[in-house]
């Protein structure tokens, strides 16, 4: 039973208030926060129900529109004049360019690894905080980056060899010397300049530009397109002894930003879970967050690392951040949460996480040393799920009354814009002028993306297979346009352009062929699942000067917008059963393999077991694909909902047995009749009518109900 106290015209969770009023509060006395957080929502709220009743009656003229049109050949002229009619497509905005002050360079000038995390997890919010730099040496070792395994439980020399190997390759392509290889080098030594002796013979870096700074142990600090590489010495240590040069170790600088996340990859649905949530974001930006935990035997404490120092060339004291700067990704427009009520009502949780965490990293703004996240005097906002400019705006307006209610100048927030709804795609540079003097952030999502693009055009037709919309026309002109419109906004120099996830986690070979796209195409940016990855995607911005590509790609030919608004449906196409019966069976297991941890743990991401045990970094996004998929294909009869249903039951044995050794997981057959089952189901069934294709509102009333039955 929530236990809520009154403060000035709200009810809100006595947690939540002892929370804010205790810990979160210190240059404002809370009942002046109170009224101006009442007074906001009064003002606020009936705008926020306007934008979500906008979604609902666009989405029913679309559905009309594709409707009526069945039996007619699809015209990109038609649908276009049609979509400006009725407001979802709005004209281009005269030139502009962004303009906003205070951005720290990790944002604005420094390319490179971006990792998202659950900030309900205090030790995934540590470790991705802490992963600023990464041992090259273990990411190579402990991946399949380096080919073959190991058995041995100690060192394995040999695989250690070939780590070393690919690590001093990599130093002779990025940062090269003047003579010789970097596989041969002897000794170094670090001073006013750095020397190199190979084979015998003394020589330095072929750009000498590229020496950073060294410590007083002898270890080395580089500077390669931006991103710092040290190279440590130790000739104690049990790889540097075995080094004729006592190299133990290569630390690249790697994950530059980490997206603290409230959204996606978490599952906080009520007070108890935001208090998590909050209190872990407080603890970050005041730089007092810890976990303590077993390893190896061990009880280990994890808090936020030191900067670190060095001696620059020229004898000066030299600092770099031992941490990765700290964005926070608030929720969207869409879901209420019952931790604040007004006049009886649940309030948007989007409102909550806005004044909530922004209030949090006042306490990072008011510090002049020390453990300090933003050093040009900002917090970084990730805003997700906004459909277009208009909602855009109101996340403007949002932003600037809390600045106002916490006392802080216009513009201290900063604010990224996911691009992954359609509605925001087609009209991304009018989003971006709504906020020029706050914008340091839009990426695209392939996977919400796609989910948005299916519910979108739900009445269009049955969609292509899903593995085929990877290389369909919309994708292609939409990772394109958003570089494009980015560029043309004049976010180069001043705020980041990112790219999605790597969804791979045990696949790094893989990823290391295959990410370095990412900063090719204009990406300053691009996120990854785990430390490890950050310091293995970290080589692909050493060999890619991004500003450089960024400029070249000014001139080219902007994206057909009309591949972007073509829906990626088939026609005059018929699949075969089996294929039909693989669809079916892979999406039920990604749905099930994924809600149930959601609904049953309160685990909001993790990697889980595709229909091939090929582990995948799974969220709500993946889930919103896969539903709204089916959902699609039922609509227009590429199967029936008695095929999904047997589907769904086939493959809960399988996810069955993908958790037999979970302890804490709760069989789904042969009763099929659990809480996650139900829900897997709906998310189906019911997703024609889901918002936007969501699957928040299903999956919070489901949690929310297997916390009541456990609490």
């Amino acid at each position: 039973m929530m236990i809520y106290v009154k403060r000035s015209d709200l009810e809100v969770s006595a947690d939540l208030a002892a929370l804010i009023e205790d810990e979160v509060l210190f240059n404002i006395d809370a009942p002046t926060f109170w009224n101006g957080y009442a007074k906001l929502l009064k003002d606020l709220m009936p705008g926020n129900r306007a934008l979500l009743k906008k979604r609902e009656t666009l989405q029913e003229q679309i559905n009309r529109w594709h409707s009526s049109r069945r039996a007619q050949d699809f015209d990109i002229d038609t649908y276009s004049a049609f979509l400006g009619e009725i407001g979802y497509l709005l004209p281009d905005p005269e030139p502009f360019s962004i303009q906003v002050d205070n951005v720290d360079p990790e944002i604005a000038r420094i390319a490179g690894p971006q990792l998202v995390v659950p900030v309900i997890n205090a030790r995934f919010a540590l470790n991705a905080a802490n992963a600023r730099w990464g041992s090259l040496y273990d990411a190579l070792y402990g991946t399949d980056a380096i080919p073959g395994t190991t058995t041995r439980e100690d060192y394995d020399p040999e695989r250690g060899a070939a780590v070393v190997a690919w690590a001093r390759n990599h130093l002779d392509e990025v940062a090269p010397l003047a003579s010789g290889s970097w596989k041969d080098v002897e000794a170094v030594k670090a001073a006013e300049t750095l020397i190199v002796v190979v084979n015998g013979t003394t020589t330095r870096l072929a750009t000498p530009e590229q020496y950073a700074g060294y410590r007083a142990s002898g270890d080395v600090l580089l500077c390669v397109k931006g991103l710092l590489v040290e190279i440590k010495l130790d000739r104690e240590s049990a790889i540097g002894a075995t080094d004729p040069a006592g190299i133990s170790d290569i630390r690249l600088e790697s994950a530059l930003t980490v997206i603290q996340d409230c959204e996606d990859s978490v599952a906080a649905v009520d007070a108890e879970d935001k208090c998590t949530v909050y209190s872990n974001w407080l603890g970050l930006m005041k730089g007092t967050l810890k976990e303590t935990l077993e390893k190896n035997g061990k009880i280990v404490t994890r808090r936020l690392l030191d900067d670190v120092t060095y001696t620059a060339p020229g004898g000066s004291s030299l600092t770099h951040p031992g941490r990765a700067l700290m964005l926070v990704r608030n929720v969207g427009h869409l879901m209420t949460n019952n931790a604040i009520l007004f006049n009886g009502e649940e309030t948007p949780e989007g409102i909550m996480d806005a004044v909530i965490t922004v209030a949090c990293a006042m306490h990072d703004l008011s510090k002049t040393d020390g453990l300090r996240n933003s050093r040009s005097g900002s917090v970084y906002v990730v805003k997700p799920k906004m459909h277009g400019p208009e909602e855009v705006a109101f996340s403007h307006t949002l932003f600037s009354r809390v600045e106002d209610l916490l006392g802080l100048p216009r513009n201290t927030v900063k604010l990224g814009i996911m691009d992954e709804e359609r509605r925001t795609s087609a009209n991304l540079a009018a989003c971006i002028a709504e906020v020029k003097s706050r914008c340091v952030f839009i990426n695209t999502g392939f996977l919400d993306r796609t989910g948005d693009e299916i519910h979108t055009t739900m009445k269009a037709g049955p969609v292509i297979p899903r593995d085929e919309m990877a290389t369909s026309a919309w994708i292609g002109a939409y990772e394109q346009g958003n570089v494009d419109t980015g560029l043309a906004a004049g976010l180069a120099g001043q705020a980041q352009i990112g790219k999605g996830m790597w969804a791979k986690p045990d696949n790094m070979a893989e990823m290391l062929r295959v990410k370095i796209n990412h900063p090719k195409s204009g990406a300053n940016t691009a996120w990854v699942p785990s430390p490890a990855a950050a310091t293995l995607h970290a080589t692909h911005y050493h060999h890619v000067n991004v500003a450089d590509v960024q400029e070249a790609l000014k001139t080219r030919e902007h994206a057909e917008w009309e591949s972007l608004l073509t829906p990626p449906v088939m026609i005059g196409r018929t699949l075969s059963e089996d294929v039909v019966t693989r669809e079916l069976d892979n999406a039920c297991q990604s749905i099930l393999g994924y809600v149930v941890r959601w609904v049953d743990q309160g685990i909001g991401c993790s990697k889980v077991p595709d229909i091939d045990d090929v582990a995948l970094m799974e969220d709500r996004a993946t889930l919103r694909i896969s539903s709204q998929y089916l959902a699609n294909w039922i609509e227009h009869g590429i199967c029936t909902a008695e095929q999904v249903e047997q589907a769904f039951r086939r493959m809960a044995s399988k996810v069955d047995a993908q958790n037999a050794g979970d302890l804490a997981y709760k069989a789904i057959a042969p009763a099929f009749d659990g809480e996650a089952f139900s829900t897997a189901r709906k998310l189906v069934f019911e997703g024609v009518s889901q918002p936007s294709g969501y699957t928040e509102p299903l999956l919070y009333a489901a949690r929310l109900r297997v916390k009541s039955c456990t609490a």
